[in-house]
């Protein structure tokens, strides 16, 4: 079982959080409206992941504050926010956050998030990856060592790949052929250096291209 602390300005979304991931045998070691006053409760509650939801709030002075505070050193921490673009993501990773998510994620998609992060994984909404990570950052700069980077179609591809689908299902989704989805596959596992679809799914997970 991880252990989460939640950071939200708004009580109902502090408490909504609260009953979404115990409900999910997460434990909720603690919760506060701001990370100002976080850190004097980080060592008492040693929580795996700070759950930071920014429901309606600016990105910046958040990722502010924890370049400051030096919050990512000490813990994981993954953000929710409404409306995050690329560009903001990638600045999000800049600042030691692992994982930069939707505020629209579904629960399942959250809670295995939150355990990635716990393990040590970067995410990243997929949708984000190659724009996001393209603009300069040092995951992107990694990156690049090891593959090159996939197009939005094969990161759309990859996603789906991770979530068990066939090329059929694929070819339904995306309203192409099965023959695209081949070709779209194969591009994959020579630019990730996969030799079947399941490593290209696990290579994808540690480097953060895959919302789990």
């Amino acid at each position: 079982m991880i252990r989460v602390f939640i950071v939200a300005a708004s009580p109902l979304a502090r408490a909504g959080l609260e009953n979404l991931l115990a409900a999910r045998d997460v434990e909720v070691v603690g919760s506060t409206a701001t990370i100002e006053i976080l850190a004097d409760q980080l060592s008492d509650s040693a929580p795996d992941v700070v759950l930071i939801d920014l429901s309606g709030e600016p990105l910046e002075p958040l990722t502010g504050s924890i370049l400051s505070s030096g919050l990512a050193s000490d813990v994981a921490v993954a953000i929710l926010a409404d409306g995050m673009t690329p560009a903001a993501s990638a600045e999000a990773l800049r600042a030691g956050i692992r994982a930069a998510l939707p505020g629209d994620i579904s629960p399942e998609q959250l809670i295995a998030a939150l355990q990635a992060v716990a393990s040590g994984l970067l995410i990243l909404h997929p949708s984000h990856a190659e724009e996001g990570l393209a603009a300069g950052s040092a995951p992107a700069r990694a990156l690049d060592e090891h593959a090159e980077s996939l197009t939005s179609r094969e990161l759309e591809v990859l996603q789906m790949l991770a979530a068990g689908l066939s090329n059929k299902e694929i070819a339904a989704r995306l309203n192409i052929s099965e023959h695209t989805v081949k070709f779209h596959v194969a591009s994959i596992l020579g630019k990730l250096g996969a030799a079947s679809r399941t490593e290209a799914v696990s290579l994808g997970i540690r480097r953060g291209l895959v919302l789990l």
